[in-house]
């Protein structure tokens, strides 16, 4: 349940930005909980084709949260399979290469530093003393796992982060997930759930946790994590005898492609609570809960083009949602989480060709009610 402060912090980030394709909005606030343990990323100028947005819930703490805003970007750039085309193999690279890099001196040091155990001065002279490149260390990120120094044989944050992500090049939209962040797509005002939770009760993740050597309790990876996929967690990771995507507790996303076309208006990502608290807060009866999470996606929907009716700034739109998910008091659990959004609005309508009349492009993902 985590703690809960005894009033919520409703104080905002919110940013606006834009460029020729799309323009987004996005928004953050502590709410209930008494530490901000989500982060997130927005750079409509990945590259001069390309955009990415990312929301990354953290538990445990906010260092892994906060490692995945300021490296994966970076690392889905440097993948040699981005430059040939392939969006989809370089993100999932650099899903994995999150926990490879936050192994060892540096990433030990990386850690302490956006964790706030050490000021950046200490951090950067540390740096300078035990790494040998020195000076160099900079330009030489994928030789993180080599550096010496009294944290080499560290093994990883035993704290996490959900990642959920969206990039976008000209016709085509990349989403990667692991975890219980979500990514939905308003096409022709209809939502489409681009993203599935991923809950140690789901067939295939229950599979590799046992075959991996751990168990589920209470719907609890070894009655302790809620999720079954996540960067970071590395105790649920050490099975030195199995690759990285069947470890108990895997960094390993979902991809799901979508051709875009001209019915596609926008995207929304944001972490788990929003959506689910979303439903809950608009409809109070009994009879329709049980469908609240396939519900959700569309009332969420619903609430935003009624909002662009009379809003024109999307960081705007994100802050009302937030308010409208927090819970008035910390009585139920429910609206009382951190809470991230960021809407994404195609600016210009791309070549429609490729969308056939049954909308066959879009999977919709299953609902958590439907996993169970």
């Amino acid at each position: 349940m985590g703690i809960y402060l005894s009033t919520p912090k409703t104080e905002k980030f919110s940013e606006d930005d834009e460029n020729s394709r799309v323009r987004f909005g996005l928004s953050s606030m502590q709410g209930w909980r008494a530490t901000m343990e989500d982060a997130h990323a927005a750079y409509p100028d990945l590259d001069s084709s390309t955009s990415f947005f990312g929301v990354y819930d953290g538990h445990g703490g906010k260092v892994v949260a906060k490692f995945c805003a300021k490296f994966l970007h970076q690392q889905v750039l440097k993948n040699e399979a981005y430059s040939a085309g392939d969006l989809g193999t370089s993100v999932q690279k650099a899903f994995f290469r999150m926990d490879e890099m936050m192994r060892g001196q540096r990433g030990w040091r990386e850690l302490a530093v956006l964790g706030d155990k050490i000021n950046k001065f200490t951090g950067m002279i540390e740096g300078f003393i035990w790494s040998p490149r020195g000076g160099e260390v900079n330009n030489q990120v994928d030789d993180w796992a080599f550096e010496e120094g009294p944290h080499s044989d560290f093994s990883g944050p035993t704290s996490g982060s959900t990642a959920c992500v969206a990039i976008i090049r000209n016709k085509q939209l990349v989403v990667a997930n692991a975890g219980d962040s979500r990514c939905v797509i308003s096409r022709k005002g209809q939502a489409y759930n681009l993203s599935r939770d991923h809950k140690p009760e789901l067939e295939v993740e229950k599979d590799r946790i046992l075959k991996a050597g751990g168990f589920i309790h209470a719907g609890r990876v070894n009655g302790s994590l809620n999720l079954a996929r996540a960067i970071g967690d590395m105790e649920f990771k050490q099975n030195k005898f199995l690759p990285a995507e069947k470890q108990i507790i895997t960094a390993c996303p979902d991809i799901n492609t979508v051709d875009l076309c001209d019915d596609d208006e926008f995207l929304v990502l944001a972490c788990d609570g929003i959506c689910f608290q979303f439903f809950a807060n608009l409809m109070k009866s009994a009879i329709v809960t049980v469908a609240r999470d396939c519900m959700s996606s569309q009332q969420l929907v619903d609430y935003i083009h009624e909002q662009l009716n009379s809003e024109s700034k999307l960081s705007v739109v994100c802050e009302r949602v937030l308010d409208r998910c927090l819970a008035p008091t910390t009585a139920g659990g429910e609206g009382c989480d951190n809470m991230t959004m960021i809407l994404v609005q195609f600016k210009k309508p791309v070549d429609s060709s490729a969308f056939s009349e049954d909308q066959s492009s879009l999977t919709e993902q299953p609902s958590e009610t439907e996993s169970k």
